[in-house]
């Protein structure tokens, strides 16, 4: 039988990368947001240097030149938006370590649950397949479907942590079989699909968005929403149905579950869940300051990952079973 102590430094280990993954996604969201994308033009590589330069002085003098089939003819160097692609970077490296450690880890389970470690590789390739996948956004010159492609992936990644994370701790929550038939668990499936098809749809705005961005550069950011088309309004419009499905699932879901890690997890669910909602309409109405561009992106998905998590305990006789 795995040790109590190897159970402990597993979930640790796998808690930990999906933190880091989520500092990723949050790390990518500021790279788009202000524009970062492309402050390193090359890949594994920034400006042809493990370690980035500070100062245009430590570049060619015809650094445009040497970089201009990947956009950089007109673009001048910056140096901020270069160190933030390039921890955004590493943060990807990082996860990548750890994911190996969870990996490592989890191989203590083979012989008491076997799925456990399938899905640690399936974890660790994807993440392999994740940093080639940056390369090639790169390589692509940002190409909209890549960097929305790039991101799903990531979402993908943290389920599979999260499902191996809970599947580890399912003997020693307290929740039975029974739960499953609960009607605040039936509206917590349907209120998990909104939120992630409102994910999906912000997508699809981002592209938008990215457009709209170049075309009139950050001097007419205050001018970005009005200048978007029916994608921002369907996404606009759908945060009703998020807001409505959130309340009606977690209403429920007070009367028939009070206390314990449980409830906790559902009262920040919802938490989260209306903190994006906040941060889309500054988003929409105030000139889509680049702070609120991760931040609603980064909190969506751990808002999604929590509910994901409840799925999970609420359903482990069917879900979690050995």
């Amino acid at each position: 039988m795995t040790s109590l102590r190897h159970n402990q430094q597993f979930r640790r280990l796998a808690l930990l990368t999906v933190a880091i993954i989520y500092l990723v996604i949050l790390a990518g969201g500021i790279v788009r947001g202000t524009g970062s994308g492309m402050g390193c033009p090359d890949w594994p590589k920034c400006f042809g240097q493990w370690v980035p330069p500070t100062d245009v002085s430590q570049l060619p003098s015809n650094y445009q030149e040497i970089y201009s089939h990947r956009g950089y003819a007109d673009t001048i160097f910056n140096p901020v938006k270069t160190w933030i692609e390039y921890v955004n970077r590493l943060l990807g490296v990082l996860t990548g370590f750890f994911i190996f450690l969870t990996l490592l880890a989890s191989l203590r389970y083979w012989r008491t649950d076997r799925l456990i470690t399938i899905l640690s590789l399936i974890g660790f390739v994807l993440v392999g397949f994740q940093g080639w996948l940056g390369s090639k956004v790169v390589s692509s010159i940002l190409a909209p479907w890549m960097i929305t492609l790039h991101m799903l992936v990531a979402i993908v990644i943290v389920a599979v942590l999260l499902y191996v994370t809970a599947r580890s701790y399912a003997d020693s929550v307290g929740i039975d079989g029974f739960q499953t038939k609960l009607f605040s668990n039936r509206l917590l499936w349907l209120s998990t699909a909104v939120l992630l098809v409102q994910i999906l749809l912000g997508t699809q705005v981002r592209e938008e968005v990215d457009h709209v961005a170049h075309q009139l550069g950050d001097a007419g950011r205050s001018e970005w929403a009005d200048n978007l088309g029916i994608r921002f309004i369907i996404h606009r419009s759908f945060s009703w149905v998020v807001v409505g499905t959130q309340l009606v699932w977690y209403w429920y879901f007070r009367k028939e579950i009070t206390g314990g890690l449980i409830a906790t997890f559902g009262y920040w669910a919802v938490a989260l869940t209306g903190v994006q909602v906040a941060t889309g309409i500054i988003l929409a109405h105030f000139g889509m300051p680049a702070y609120a561009q991760p931040i609603h992106l980064t909190i969506a998905i751990v808002a999604l990952g929590i509910q994901f998590v409840l799925i999970l305990f609420l359903n482990k006789r069917q879900l979690l079973a050995n």
